[in-house]
């Protein structure tokens, strides 16, 4: 057998915010089958980083996720403007939130976070030689403080379950793939 799309029959928007989109779809399935209620997330995409500064150290941010109670470790990242390249939201979020500028940027992963009812796509750079050219500049509801380690801890810190962040979680292990860190 094989997996075929659904064609979407129409679409309704519920709520349309900007940080919270939902719509209802009426599908019909590949077998004439109609879904009449299939809900979807729209999220812009996002992007996040693993940063290796130029002494070898990787940038974590630590910070409170409200609809998860945690404060959470992290790699740096956020989302994408508009129609802004994923590159250059990368560079620009890192340089917001940490400080540090990086120009040696490369695609490992892209991935979807929950595409069985969200929308968007997360595209993970591993950035290499950051240098700190700045102070944070942060968006009026963050709070980030940043952290710095080396390869080893961060290996350790993920094989102990300290980073929780699904999409963080990943992004690190394939840089780490790439960089040929993982054994």
């Amino acid at each position: 057998m094989s997996i075929e799309k659904w064609e979407t029959c129409s679409s309704e928007y519920i709520v349309k915010r900007p940080w919270a989109t939902l719509r209802v779809d009426e599908c019909k399935l590949p077998d004439g089958r109609i879904a009449k209620e299939y809900y979807v997330l729209e999220y812009p995409n996002w992007v996040n980083v693993v940063a290796i500064t130029e002494d070898e150290k990787v940038i974590m941010v630590k910070q409170y996720r409200h609809s998860g109670d945690i404060i959470s470790l992290e790699i740096p990242g956020g989302v994408i403007d508009g129609d802004e390249n994923p590159a250059d939201a990368a560079k620009r979020e890192l340089l917001e939130e940490t400080g540090y500028l990086f120009e040696d940027l490369e695609l490992v992963s892209t991935i979807y976070p929950n595409p069985a009812t969200s929308n968007n796509v997360t595209y993970c750079y591993l950035a290499k030689g950051g240098k700190k050219v700045q102070e944070q500049d942060l968006d009026e509801h963050e709070d980030i403080d940043i952290e710095f380690y080396s390869i080893d801890e961060v290996k350790q810190m993920l094989l102990n379950n300290e980073i929780p962040q699904a999409l963080h979680v990943t992004g690190l292990m394939y840089a780490f793939l790439k960089m040929g860190v993982l054994s």
